[in-house]
């Protein structure tokens, strides 16, 4: 139930306008007086009647300025800083014209430290009662329901600032802060909202203990993964609930709300620094052009097709053999999907005719290939399809991207590429190396892109750690000490707009993707958000498997030139119609062979199938 304050206050708000009106009027009779009185207390006699008309004068200048600004309108926010500078000005223009009418009036009806001063008097008296006014409406919107949590918010900046008022202006917001924490010494003495910074992140514990606190929100949006663990960790100790804010392009809208917490999910916790971009050259990269994505109903490709949307492209072709995807690319940006646009287009990379005629209808300046067969242990199962799909497939986009001349293109490829031995690892160098050879022998731009593991994809461990909990267990790991390398989806797709703007002809460019983490802790993390006692089994290395994958080859130098988390390596060519005669005659119990040759360095190790 509300207390009289509550009651008070929303009546108050009922009645704003006539009640800030009034308040006004008052402020300037009672500035006018008290300075009139102060200046003739010696003994002089008191200028009643011409006091009372400087009032008068300064209520019609006020209310006249007001009107034509909206001052009473709803222009601004009460008490805010736009309505403090209107209020401010209206005073000086009341000051200015008082101050000339009691100069040509001879004599002068009052002193002139009145005349010039009481308007700027009454104006102090206004910003002070309309922010009396706001610090109490704040306080009365505070949440003080039964489900009410009080919190600790970690970071006293500015979305920590604009969290706090979200929480205590929000109805039924179900926290309430208590206090700030920041390792800033510039704010331990900061105040927001009648909140405190009570300490630094190291008190976090005393701080969650004195004000009884029942959870913490990490009001960092760029804060590193190190900070979060440690707090998650620290905060699981004290059986403290935790939460936080997202990175900022994944905020709800343009200023931090409580609709913006959320829990912590494992990306917060393998994460790194938010990514630096040059806007200006993916822009000049996508603007007004015409692009093609292969693959666009998988989770690279559909992020691509979304982030790509962004930059207003003259066109956006989304193409893949899976109908189910580009329906689910469509419906994510368009917010429907009848699949009876141009912008899908159902087509197998495999497919050369196919390909060759949307090229040539389409006519795109920009590809994305993204398509490919990327599961290691299925492909090490059917080493002749990965054949078909990341070589010959890739051969097939790349000459269809020739024909029409396209600008740019951007092959996707994976740190598996780099010293492989799975034969998905083989298929994608050798796709590289067919993306070298065309930019060697065309006049458009050619480059690779290498990342690894991308969380939340399908098929990605995190998915099948989630369904195996779901389950109820157990968790399977190849082995206890494994390591790879996580970038979220978002995060490598930003980083392949940058790399497809700033790559060299014939390069591949490599994602720094932060330092690798091992699987089991990505496990053990899961495990514990989901407060379930979950067995984990070590299955051992599957056939092609890597202990440690590594981003870039011993022969592969770490040249970083533009951006510092892109490194620009080359990749041999090796010639497209070597490969393809080779490739044409493989079968499935020599594939694996064809492929290991493919990547080998010397074309005189090209392994020749023999006739089937």
């Amino acid at each position: 139930m509300w207390g009289n304050s509550e009651r008070l206050v929303a009546l108050l708000r009922q009645y704003r306008v006539r009640l800030m009106m009034v308040t006004d009027a008052c402020a300037i009779i009672l500035a006018t007086l008290l300075l009139a009185t102060l200046r003739y207390s010696d003994g002089a006699a008191f200028p009643t009647f011409a006091a009372v008309g400087l009032c008068c004068l300064t209520l019609v200048v006020h209310f006249a300025l007001s009107w034509y600004v909206k001052l009473y309108r709803g222009r601004s926010v009460v008490g805010g800083p736009d309505e403090t500078v209107m209020i401010c000005l209206i005073a000086a223009a009341s000051s200015v014209e008082a101050s000339m009418v009691n100069l040509i009036v001879d004599p002068q009806p009052v002193a002139r430290t009145v005349a010039f001063g009481a308007p700027l008097m009454a104006a102090t008296m206004m910003i002070l009662a309309r922010a009396l006014w706001r610090s109490q409406a704040v306080r009365t919107g505070w949440a003080r329901g039964e489900d009410t949590r009080r919190t600790v918010v970690v970071g006293a900046g500015e979305a920590g600032q604009q969290l706090v008022r979200s929480m205590m202006t929000t109805p039924g917001a179900p926290f309430a802060p208590v206090a700030f924490l920041d390792d800033d010494p510039w704010r331990r003495h900061l105040r927001h909202f009648g909140v405190s910074v009570r300490g630094t992140l190291a008190d976090l514990e005393s701080v969650v203990a004195d004000h009884g606190a029942v959870s913490v929100v990490v009001a960092i949006p760029t804060a590193p993964s190190e900070l979060i663990r440690d707090l998650s960790d620290r905060c699981a100790a004290i059986n403290v609930d935790i939460k936080v804010l997202p990175p900022v392009d994944e905020f709800l809208g343009s200023r931090v709300s409580i609709r913006d917490i959320r829990d912590i999910n494992i990306a917060d916790l393998l994460g790194r620094s938010a990514i630096e971009t040059d806007i200006e050259s993916i822009a000049d990269f996508l603007n007004g052009k015409r692009v093609l994505i292969t693959g666009a109903g998988g989770s690279i490709g559909s992020e691509l097709a979304r982030q790509i949307s962004k930059w207003h492209p003259a066109e956006l072709m989304m193409l893949d053999r899976d109908e189910s995807g580009l329906h689910g690319v469509q419906l994510s940006i368009h917010g429907h999907a009848l699949l009876d646009s141009p912008d899908v287009i159902l087509a197998d990379i495999r497919d050369a005719d196919a390909l060759n005629r949307i090229f040539d209808e389409r006519r795109p300046e920009v590809v994305f290939h993204a398509a490919a067969l990327k599961h290691l242990p299925m492909l090490e199962q059917y080493p002749l399809e990965a054949v078909k799909t990341n070589v010959v497939g890739t051969a097939n986009v790349l000459e269809a991207a020739r024909r029409v001349g396209v600008e740019r293109f951007v092959n996707i490829s994976t740190d598996k590429a780099a010293d492989p031995t799975s034969i998905l690892g083989f298929s994608k160098r050798a796709a590289e190396r067919l993306t070298a050879d065309y930019a060697e022998r065309d006049a458009g731009s050619y480059i690779s892109v290498r990342f690894g593991n991308v969380l939340g994809s399908r098929g990605s461990v995190l998915t099948t750690f989630a369904g195996q909990i779901a389950q109820g267990g157990p968790i399977t790991v190849t082995h206890p000490d494994v390591t790879r390398y996580f970038m979220t989806v978002a995060e490598s797709v930003q980083l392949v707009l940058q790399a497809g703007a700033i790559g060299s002809d014939g390069e591949v460019l490599i994602l720094d993707m932060g330092e690798p983490v091992k699987i089991n802790d990505v496990a053990l993390e899961l495990i514990r958000q989901s407060g379930r006692k979950i067995e984990i089994v070590y299955t051992g290395l599957r056939e092609g498997e890597k202990m440690d994958e590594i981003l870039r080859s011993d022969a592969e130098l770490d040249n970083r030139p533009v951006h510092p988390l892109i490194s620009h390596v080359k990749v041999a060519a090796r010639p497209t119609s070597d490969v393809l005669a080779v490739a044409a005659r493989s079968t499935h119990s020599d594939a694996a062979a064809v492929l290991r040759s493919l990547c080998a360095e010397s074309d005189a190790n090209l392994v020749t199938p023999a006739p089937a």
